[in-house]
């Protein structure tokens, strides 16, 4: 007797999400403003740094409201485990932007780093750019906070953008005012480059995340454990189970495992025990798609896929 079942469940709206791309989108459009009359207020090549970033920011909004909404559109023939993995390919090109802007921020500083110039109106051009970076605070928490709260790749990598853009703003500032205070005209761009180093840092961390994602990565440590308790469950009722295996496509996961039941069992009784289990798994991790394998614990053929098993 084997029977292979599967069962999905969407509680979540994915289209919605695109709601929090717009809200980048115009947190960018708004902090290149300001950071552009901060930069034209002052000439500090650090705060053209931040601008650039924000540039970015606005291009990485963009594709993310691109990738959110394919990401949304339900399984198609073409596509029948869905379009969940386009988002990967929104924080991709988000981390290959990240790095480009790092470039163009070295090479200006570099630059300025030969050639020092006097900062002006630094007053001014602090107060609005400390304003930008407040922008950006508060969206990067509501994005992270949904990215989480989705499991969306998306909206955490836009989320930890902004929020590098944040830490970037805040090490602009304090070089620009040590400027002012020490007249050490050479720290502005020297906080330009440290700033490029740390946004590098950030490109590669999600550029590792999306590569993960797409070469079909499993689920995290925590959930695998959370999975396995509850098979240790059924375990206790004389059922077993071998070739477990987990992947995550962005916002979905999968998880398949063949359950191995006592061969005189009817159809109808483990066709019920199968319902039970992946009603458990996903009770234990969240949304997924929980497929299981029946197959009789008796039957020497039942063990012929324990190579699949997986550590």
């Amino acid at each position: 007797m084997s029977k292979t079942h599967e069962h999905t469940h969407h509680p979540i709206d994915r289209a919605s999400l695109t709601r929090f791309a717009w809200l980048s989108i115009g947190a960018a459009a708004l902090t290149i403003g300001l950071k552009t009359v901060a930069y034209l207020l002052t000439g500090s090549v650090g705060l053209l740094s931040d601008a650039i970033e924000s540039i970015i920011n606005l291009a990485a909004a963009v594709m993310a409201l691109w990738m959110l909404s394919i990401a949304a559109r339900p399984p198609d023939e073409s596509h029948l485990y869905g379009h969940s993995k386009a988002e990967y390919f929104a924080s991709t090109v988000e981390a290959v932007l990240i790095l480009a802007a790092a470039v163009g921020i070295a090479v200006t500083a570099a630059e300025r780093l030969l050639d020092p110039r006097p900062l002006e109106q630094v007053g001014a051009g602090l107060a609005v750019s400390m304003a930008a970076a407040l922008v950006n605070f508060f969206t990067a928490r509501t994005l992270l906070d949904a990215g989480k709260r989705y499991n969306s790749i998306t909206l955490e990598a836009d989320a930890q953008h902004l929020m590098t853009d944040v830490w970037t703003s805040a090490g602009v500032l304090a070089g620009v005012g040590i400027v002012v205070l020490t007249g050490w005209l050479a720290l502005d761009p020297v906080v330009a480059l440290l700033v490029a180093a740390n946004i590098v840092w950030t490109a590669i961390s999600l550029l590792r995340r999306s590569v993960a994602g797409l070469m079909d990565a499993s689920l995290p440590a925590e959930d695998k454990r959370k999975i396995e308790a509850v098979l240790d469950l059924y375990r206790q009722k004389g059922l077993d189970f071998h070739a477990l295996r987990t992947r995550q496509a962005a916002a979905r996961r999968f998880v398949s495992v063949h359950v191995l039941v006592p061969g005189e069992w009817t159809v109808h009784d483990s066709h019920h025990i199968a319902e039970d289990i992946e009603a458990d798994i996903r009770k234990a991790i969240g949304e997924a798609a929980v497929i299981t394998h029946l197959e009789p614990i008796d039957d020497e053929i039942s063990h012929d896929d324990i190579p699949l098993d997986r550590p």
